[in-house]
């Protein structure tokens, strides 16, 4: 296919065809993480060579991801929370000129027309691969399984050690990043945390919350928690910490 690696902000011609990309297969809800809100302006500012397209001949993206850089020691208990701890921890390390070591990535994610021809590892690859560039040592991803929205009520630690038949991890996505070499941690039970009135959930899940309670919503990894008395709900997502490096 002629593949090329770009960063990001080097092709700002595709910024409008990335945004169609990236926001496609992806439930409405992960969009309205509010750490995350605040953090990714200096995410893209302060760490833009982590942040890679894929394209080809034709100038078309075939794939994207990114990450950022902390500083981590290598063992389990000292891991970042999950997803949104990561982006708070390398910003804060960035403002107080601190030294990361490991690369975080973040997302990666392939045009839905060409998922299944490899070019997903394809992009981890290259994004582990810019860590090393940058002198970060270690390469870990919150990894959000794709078949765990199926399994809402199973806990993460449980649902990561399902198997096939062959041994191979159950889900699609940890069973990319075992390919590659990369061996699953530990979960990481608050990797991201979506909020918004309970108005907004209706709106953004499109079914209703008549009482307070925990719902199973379409594409969430656990129960949505509605409080009706405070006009809050909550969603509180684990993912998987991996290690590839």
């Amino acid at each position: 296919m002629g593949i090329r690696s770009f960063v990001f902000a080097e092709r700002p011609d595709l910024h409008q065809q990335a945004n169609k990309i990236f926001s496609a297969d992806w439930p409405e809800f992960i969009f309205h993480d509010p750490v995350a809100d605040q953090y990714m302006g200096r995410v893209r500012e302060f760490f833009e060579d982590m942040s890679l397209l894929l394209v080809d001949g034709d100038d078309q993206i075939v794939a994207g991801g990114w990450g950022v850089p902390v500083r981590w020691d290598g063992t389990a208990d000292k891991l970042p929370g999950g997803y949104d701890d990561a982006l708070r921890q390398a910003v804060e390390l960035h403002e107080n000129d601190g030294r990361p070591d490991t690369l975080v990535i973040a997302a990666a994610q392939v045009r839905r027309d060409l998922q299944g021809q490899g070019l997903a590892a394809q992009m981890l690859r290259r994004l582990a691969d810019a860590g090393e560039r940058a002198g970060l040592t270690r390469v870990i991803a919150p990894v959000r399984p794709t078949l765990k929205a199926r399994y809402p009520l199973t806990p993460m630690g449980r649902f990561m050690t399902w198997t096939r038949p062959d041994g191979a991890p159950l889900d699609p996505w940890l069973r990319t990043h075992q390919r590659m070499g990369a061996h699953m941690l530990c979960p990481a039970e608050r990797s991201m945390v979506m909020t918004g009135s309970v108005a907004d959930w209706e709106n953004w899940v499109g079914m209703a919350f008549p009482d307070s309670g925990s719902y199973v919503v379409p594409g969430a990894l656990a129960l949505v928690v509605i409080d009706q008395v405070h006009d809050l709900g909550e969603l509180i997502e684990p993912n998987v910490w991996v290690q590839h490096r």
